[in-house]
């Protein structure tokens, strides 16, 4: 009896302590790196794993930032890997507190709190997909997430202002149906286009990539505004353009 339960606290205590390094271990880049290849297990491609499902306790913080050009800093390093940087963008996480949103890298142990100066994730490429008798307009990040322009995937044109301006007030305006109207976009900042992804994770939509979809849909002029209308599974969506 009594050697049965010693021997129980010893492995409670075993467990403990190696889910302890486990912890302390997780805020180095490459440790991290290694302990989600290794809980990807069989997991084949860029699965993204079950975020929502894992409820974490421990949170630390990590010196990773995720510059407003796309790039990701470790320690104010470039991550030139870009295995490890899609593998990291397959845990983003994002939360959001009484106006206040953080971002994490999300793991069944542990949530790692990291630094997002714009979106989180960068759209590079966007192409049409012919599937029976609709096209649709579909769009890559640099990370491997791949998304169509949809109802629940519309695009925004943002005011954004860098940290060091007052980021309080920032004007949107959102592809709609064609029957709807058109919101005015704030020419006081530079004007971004963006596209919900994943997870509530939002995606610059790059330079290069934006004027493409120009070309790829229509230009109209509407009581003085510059309308682009595009066409994506069998739908079409308005986005008034910026005249700055």
């Amino acid at each position: 009896m009594n050697n049965d339960a010693s021997n129980t606290t010893e492995n409670n205590e075993a467990m403990t302590k190696a889910t302890n390094d486990k912890l302390s271990t997780l805020n180095n880049i490459d440790a991290l790196s290694e302990y989600l290849k290794a809980e990807a297990g069989e997991r084949t491609g860029r699965a993204i794993p079950p975020l929502e499902k894992w409820d974490p306790k421990s949170v630390i913080d990590m010196d990773l930032v995720i510059k407003a050009n796309g790039e990701w800093r470790h320690e104010g390093s470039k991550v030139t890997r870009e295995s490890l940087v899609s593998l990291f963008a397959s845990i983003l996480w994002k939360e959001e507190d009484n106006g206040i949103t953080e971002y994490f890298l999300k793991t069944p142990v542990q949530k790692i709190r990291i630094q997002v100066e714009d979106a989180p994730l960068l759209i590079n490429d966007v192409g049409i997909v012919n599937e029976g008798n609709e096209s649709w307009l579909e769009f890559t990040t640099t990370t491997g997430d791949v998304v169509r322009l949809d109802d629940e995937h519309l695009i925004t044109l943002e005011a954004y202002h860098s940290k060091s301006s007052d980021s309080s007030t920032i004007d949107k305006v959102s592809t709609a149906d064609s029957n709807e109207n058109n919101q005015e976009v704030a020419d006081d900042a530079s004007i971004r286009p963006y596209m919900t992804v994943r997870n509530s994770l939002t995606a610059l939509i790059g330079r290069n990539t934006f004027y493409h979809l120009t070309e790829i849909g229509e230009l109209t002029e509407e009581h003085g505004d510059t309308i682009l209308t595009l066409q994506s599974g069998g739908k079409s969506y308005q986005l008034s353009m910026p005249t700055n």
